[in-house]
C-alpha cells in the first residue's frame, strides 16, 4: 500500500500549505547541498581554507541543486507523493541524491574549466544524504511526538506482530483518536522489551491483568488478526478478570490493507467458537443456483431469512420467500432489498400445514431448488405439544416434500438439528423423521433430496446468547439448566453457507454434517456475561428440562462418521421412512410416544462420540 502525504493543512491554507511544504523541503535539501559541499571541500585540503577553490565550489553548487530539483521531483520528492520521512520516501531520498552525486562527478571530471577536485561529490554525497535523511527523521519524530495522544480510551495491546505495531503506530499518527496505546504484551521472549514509538512489550499475556493495573488501562485489544478462537477466549477470560472489555480485529481476509482505528470492533460470540469457519468453495455452489428458481420455506425465521440473503447473493433467476409468519417476510424483504411494501409475487404467506395450498405454489412458481427451513424449534415447549411437532415438523416436511416431487423441483435440502441424533425429545424426533421422509424421497423420486444437521445458531431466535443478553439487561439472574451441560455452536452465516453447500456435494439419502469443533460449557458462557456486570450477576441452575441432553451428539452410534468431499462434513446414510410407515407404526396417535416409535422405527437408537 501506497504511503501517501499527510495533511497537516490549516484550516484556509490549503493553496498555500500546497506549494510552500514542497518548497520549503528543496530548500531545506538544496541547504544540505550546499554545505555538504562546502564542508567536503574543507576536509579535502584538510581545513586549510586558503587552499579551497571557493569559485569552482559556488559554481559546482548550483549543478547539485538543478540535479536535485529535477530528479527529486522526477521522483515524487516535491509533489507530496510520499509520506515526509517514510520509508518509501527515503528510498527514493537515496535514489536521487546518489543520481545527483553520479552528476556531480561528471561534471567535475569533464568540464572543460575545474570546478572542484574529484573526489568533493563522493565526499558531498553521503553528507547530503545524512544531512536530509536525519532532518526527515527528525521532523517525523518531533511530529510524532507533538501529536501523541493525551485523551483517548487507554488501551494494553496483546500482540506485537505487523498488526499490533501498524495499529500502534496509527494510533499514534491521531491525537484525537478514540484510542491510546500505553503497553504491548506478547508471549514471544524475542519480542522482550521490544519498543513501538516508545509503546513497550511489558511482557507476556499472563501477565496482562498486572500490565492493565499498572497502566490503568481501560481496554484490551488483541491485535492478532490470526489468533484463533482458543486465543480469544484466553484473553476474553484475562480481560474479564480484570473487568475490562476485549476489542479484537477482523481477520486478516477481512481487512482491505493495514489495521485502521476504524477496524478495531468488540468481541463478537462468534469469536468465541470452539473451532475455524468451515471453507466453502462458492464456485461449487454457483452452478445450481445461479439462473434457477430457488424456493425457501420459513423465509421470516433466522435460518431461513439468512439463507435468503445469501442466495441472493449467487443472482437466482427467481427467490420465493415461503412463510405463514408475515412480519417475518417483511424483515426479510427488507434485509435483501431494502424496501418492504410486500407486494412482491416472490413473496408467499403460506402454512406448510396447508398441503392444497403448498402443492398450488409449487405448481404455479415450478423451483428448481428447496430449502426447506420452516419448523417448530423450541425443545421445552414442544414437549408440551407433541401433536403440533406432528402437524409441522412431520406432516409439513412431508406436504413440501410431495409437493416437490409433483413439480419435477431439481433439489430439496432440509435442514435438521444435532437433536435428531440418538433423539430423546420431541424436537429432536420429528427431525429425525423428516431425515428419514427426505431419504424415502430419494429413494423413489427422481431429484436429490438431502438432509443437513448442526447444532446451535448463535444470534437466532431464542438461542442461549439472545436469552443470556436479555437477562444481563434486565439486571440477572442468568439462568442455566445444569453446571456442566454443553452445547456445540456455530454462526448464522455458516450454518446456511453449509446448508447451500450441502445442495451441491451431498448424495441423494443423506444427511450431511458439519464438524463443529469442541462443545462449549454453557456455564462458562454465562460466567462471562456476569462478570461484565458491577457486581457481578448472579447464576441460577434451574435444573435439566424434560427432553434435554446433558451433551449434544452429532452423530449416532451406528452412523459412520466419513467425509469423502470435504475435510469437515461427514456423510451419513439415513434409513427411508414412508408416510405410509408412520401412519402404520403410530395408528394415528400424534403423541411424543408415537414420535419416538417412528423416530427409531421400533430399533432403539444409541447416542455416540461426537465428530472430532
Amino acid at each position: 500500500m501506497v504511503d501517501r502525504a499527510d495533511d497537516e493543512t490549516p484550516p484556509g491554507g490549503v493553496s498555500n500549505a500546497r506549494w510552500c511544504r514542497p518548497i520549503s523541503q528543496f530548500a531545506a535539501d538544496g541547504a544540505a547541498w550546499a554545505l555538504a559541499i562546502l564542508l567536503a571541500s574543507v576536509l579535502r585540503f584538510d581545513f586549510h581554507l586558503e587552499q579551497v577553490w571557493w569559485r569552482g565550489m559556488a559554481l559546482t553548487i548550483p549543478w547539485a541543486l538543478v540535479g536535485q530539483a529535477a530528479l527529486g521531483s522526477q521522483l515524487g520528492l516535491y509533489r507530496r507523493r510520499w509520506r515526509y520521512g517514510s520509508f518509501d520516501e527515503l528510498l527514493r531520498l537515496a535514489a536521487t541524491v546518489l543520481a545527483v552525486g553520479l552528476l556531480l562527478t561528471g561534471v567535475v571530471m569533464f568540464w572543460s574549466g575545474a570546478l572542484a577536485p574529484r573526489s568533493i561529490p563522493f565526499l558531498a554525497t553521503p553528507m547530503a544524504l545524512s544531512a536530509m535523511a536525519g532532518g526527515r527523521s527528525l521532523r517525523r519524530a518531533y511530529r510524532s511526538h507533538r501529536n501523541r495522544p493525551l485523551r483517548g480510551t487507554p488501551i494494553v495491546i496483546v500482540g506485537a506482530g505487523d498488526a499490533a505495531c501498524q495499529m500502534v503506530e496509527n494510533l499514534l499518527a491521531f491525537p484525537n483518536g478514540p484510542y491510546r496505546p500505553v503497553a504491548l504484551v506478547d508471549d514471544n521472549p524475542f519480542k522482550s522489551d521490544l519498543r513501538v514509538q516508545s509503546v513497550r512489550v511489558e511482557g507476556s499475556i499472563d501477565d496482562l491483568p498486572a500490565i492493565v493495573y499498572r497502566r490503568q488501562a481501560e481496554a484490551v485489544l488483541l491485535a492478532i488478526p490470526t489468533g484463533g478462537s482458543e486465543l480469544v477466549r484466553r484473553v476474553k477470560e484475562l480481560a474479564d478478570d480484570s473487568g475490562l472489555p476485549l476489542l479484537v480485529l477482523p481477520s486478516v481476509t477481512d481487512m482491505f490493507g493495514a489495521p485502521a482505528s476504524s477496524d478495531i470492533r468488540p468481541v463478537a460470540p462468534s469469536d468465541l467458537l470452539g473451532r475455524d469457519a468451515a471453507d466453502i468453495d462458492p464456485d461449487l455452489v454457483a452452478h445450481y443456483i445461479t439462473d434457477r428458481r430457488v424456493l425457501v420455506t420459513g423465509a421470516g425465521g433466522s435460518i431461513g431469512s439468512e439463507l435468503c440473503r445469501q442466495l441472493a447473493r449467487f443472482e437466482p433467476s427467481q427467490l420465493v420467500m415461503l412463510d405463514r409468519d408475515e412480519s417475518g417476510l417483511h424483515a426479510a424483504q427488507l434485509s435483501i432489498e431494502g424496501r418492504a411494501l410486500l407486494d412482491s409475487p416472490n413473496l408467499v404467506l403460506a402454512d406448510i400445514r396447508d398441503e392444497q395450498l403448498v402443492d398450488q405454489v409449487f405448481q404455479t412458481f415450478r423451483p428448481h431448488v428447496v430449502f426447506h427451513a420452516a419448523a417448530l424449534k423450541h425443545l421445552t415447549l414442544l414437549e408440551r405439544a407433541p401433536a403440533e411437532a406432528w402437524k409441522t415438523n412431520v406432516d409439513g416436511t412431508e406436504h413440501v416434500l410431495a409437493a416437490a416431487v409433483r413439480a419435477g423441483v431439481e433439489r430439496v435440502v432440509n435442514i435438521s438439528t444435532d437433536k435428531a441424533a440418538a433423539p430423546i425429545s420431541v424436537l429432536g424426533c420429528s427431525k429425525r423423521i423428516t431425515e428419514r421422509l427426505t431419504a424415502h424421497r430419494a429413494s423413489t423420486a427422481d431429484g436429490t433430496f438431502v438432509s443437513v444437521r448442526f447444532g446451535n445458531v448463535l444470534g437466532s431466535r431464542g438461542s442461549v446468547l439472545t436469552v443470556f443478553r436479555a437477562q444481563a439487561d434486565a439486571g440477572g439472574p442468568i439462568t442455566v439448566t445444569h453446571p456442566d451441560v454443553t452445547r456445540y455452536f456455530m454462526t448464522v452465516e455458516e450454518a446456511v453457507r453449509l446448508t447451500i453447500f450441502a445442495g451441491a456435494i451431498g448424495t441423494s439419502g443423506e444427511v450431511l454434517v458439519l464438524d463443529m469443533g469442541n462443545p462449549v460449557r454453557i456455564t462458562a458462557v454465562a460466567e462471562r456475561f456476569a462478570r461484565q456486570h458491577t457486581p457481578a450477576l448472579e447464576i441460577v441452575y434451574t435444573g435439566l428440562r424434560p427432553g434435554e441432553k446433558l451433551h449434544e451428539d452429532l452423530l449416532a452410534i451406528e452412523e459412520a462418521d466419513e467425509r469423502p468431499v470435504h475435510p469437515l462434513i461427514t456423510h451419513v446414510p439415513v434409513a427411508p421412512l414412508s408416510a405410509a410407515r408412520i401412519a402404520e407404526l403410530s395408528g394415528g396417535e400424534r403423541s411424543a410416544d408415537a414420535l419416538r416409535l417412528c423416530a427409531n422405527d421400533g430399533s432403539p437408537v444409541t447416542a455416540r462420540a461426537s465428530v472430532a
